[in-house]
C-alpha cells in the first residue's frame, strides 16, 4: 500500500514569488531589426472640425480666390514652420548637376512626351455635385495637411495630379469628396514617401467622417478607374529641371537659382488650388513661375521662357494670370514662404 505525499502548505506570497521567477526564466523576445518610427507626439487636427457643408468638405482653410488674406488659416499657421534655406555649401550639394548631366535631359525629353497624357482636361465637366469653388475648398485644406505631415512637394503635386484623373472618370457625391482628396494623398504618398501617413492620421484629420474600410474601398476604386497608370509628371519635377538646367549653362548662381525654385512652388501651390490653371500643362506651369519668381525677387538675369518649348501667346497668357493670383492671396503667400526670400521678393511684380 502506497502512502500518498502529503501536500505541502504554501503561502500566497510565495506562490506569487514563484510566478514572478518563472516568468523571468522565459526565452527573451527577438526584437525587430527595423523597429516602427513612432512621433513623439500625436498629429492634431488644424482646427476643430465643423460638419461639413453642402461641399462635403470641412471649412478649415479660406479658399485661395475667396480674397481673404488668409492670415488666421490653418495655411498660415502650418507654413509658419517653413525650413530656411541652407547654407551655399548645402545649397551646391543640393543640385548633383553630375546626374543632371547624365540623365536629366533623357528624363526630361520622356516625361515630356508623356505629359499630355497624364494631363487631366476639364476635370469637372462630368461633376453634377463637385464644383470649382469645392475643388478649392479641398485642396486649399489638404495643402496645410500636406506641410503639416512635412511631405514633398511632389507628393502634393501627384496628389492634386490623381484627384483631377479620377474626377474625369467618375462622378463623385458631394459627401464624398473630402474623402476622394484623403484617398488620393495616401496613394500618392505610397509612391515618394518613405514614410507615408497612416490611415488612422488622416482620417483623423477628417474629423471621423470616414472608415478606414471606406477609405481602402475608394483607394481600390481610384486605383481600378486610372488603370495604376500613377507615375505622372508633374509641376515639382520641371521645375527641378528648369533649375539644374539654368545652373548648368551659366545663366544663375546657385543660391539664385534655388531662391526662385522655392518661391516658384510657393507661387504653383496657390495654382494647383485654382480650377482655372487646369488647363495649362505641369511644364508650362513650372517655366512661368519660375519666371514670375524672378521678377518678384528682381534678379538681374530670369530664367529663358524657351525651355520649355511652349508658346510665347500661351506663355504670357499664364503669367498674366499667375501675377493676378499672387496680387489676390500676397498675405497668404507671405505665410508660406521662408524668411529669406520675403526679404528679398516684391509682391507687385510687373510683367515685361
Amino acid at each position: 500500500m502506497v502512502t500518498p505525499c502529503p501536500t505541502s502548505l504554501v503561502s500566497p506570497a510565495a506562490r506569487a514569488g514563484k510566478r514572478d521567477h518563472d516568468q523571468n526564466l522565459r526565452a527573451p523576445v527577438k526584437k525587430s531589426r527595423r523597429p516602427r518610427l513612432r512621433r513623439k507626439q500625436p498629429l492634431q487636427p488644424l482646427n476643430p472640425c465643423p460638419l461639413p457643408g453642402d461641399s462635403g468638405v470641412c471649412d478649415l482653410f479660406e479658399s485661395p480666390s475667396s480674397g481673404s488674406d488668409g492670415a488666421d488659416s490653418p495655411a498660415a499657421s502650418a507654413a509658419l514652420g517653413c525650413s530656411p534655406l541652407p547654407a551655399p555649401a548645402q545649397q551646391f550639394a543640393q543640385l548633383d548637376l553630375q546626374t543632371f548631366r547624365d540623365y536629366g535631359q533623357s528624363c526630361y525629353v520622356f516625361r515630356k512626351a508623356r505629359e499630355s497624357h497624364f494631363h487631366p482636361r476639364e476635370s469637372l465637366a462630368r461633376q453634377p455635385q463637385v464644383t470649382a469653388e469645392s475643388r478649392c475648398k479641398l485642396l486649399s485644406w489638404l495643402i496645410p495637411v500636406h506641410r503639416q505631415f512635412h511631405l514633398s512637394f511632389e507628393s502634393l503635386c501627384l496628389t492634386v495630379n490623381t484627384l483631377d484623373r479620377f474626377l474625369t472618370t467618375t462622378p463623385v457625391a458631394a459627401d464624398c469628396f473630402q474623402l476622394l482628396g484623403v484617398t488620393s494623398l495616401l496613394i500618392a504618398c505610397k509612391q515618394v514617401e518613405v514614410h507615408p501617413p497612416r490611415m488612422k492620421q488622416l482620417l483623423a484629420l477628417c474629423c471621423g467622417a470616414f472608415s478606414q474600410q471606406q477609405l481602402c474601398n475608394l483607394e481600390c476604386i481610384v486605383l481600378h478607374k486610372l488603370h495604376f497608370s500613377l507615375g505622372a509628371p508633374t509641376i515639382s519635377f520641371f521645375l527641378e529641371h528648369f533649375t539644374h538646367a539654368r545652373v548648368e549653362a551659366g545663366q544663375a548662381e546657385v543660391s539664385e537659382a534655388l531662391e526662385a525654385q522655392a518661391l516658384a512652388r510657393g507661387v504653383a501651390e496657390l495654382s494647383l488650388a485654382d480650377y482655372a490653371f487646369t488647363s495649362y500643362t505641369p511644364s508650362l506651369l513650372a517655366i512661368c513661375c519660375l519666371a514670375l519668381a524672378d521678377r518678384m525677387l528682381q534678379h538681374p538675369h530670369p530664367v529663358d521662357l524657351g525651355l520649355g518649348g511652349h508658346a510665347e501667346a500661351a506663355v504670357q497668357d499664364c503669367l498674366g494670370k499667375l501675377q493676378l493670383l499672387v496680387a489676390i492671396n500676397e498675405t497668404s503667400l507671405t505665410h508660406m514662404l521662408p524668411f529669406q526670400i520675403l526679404e528679398k521678393c516684391s509682391l507687385s511684380p510687373k510683367l515685361k
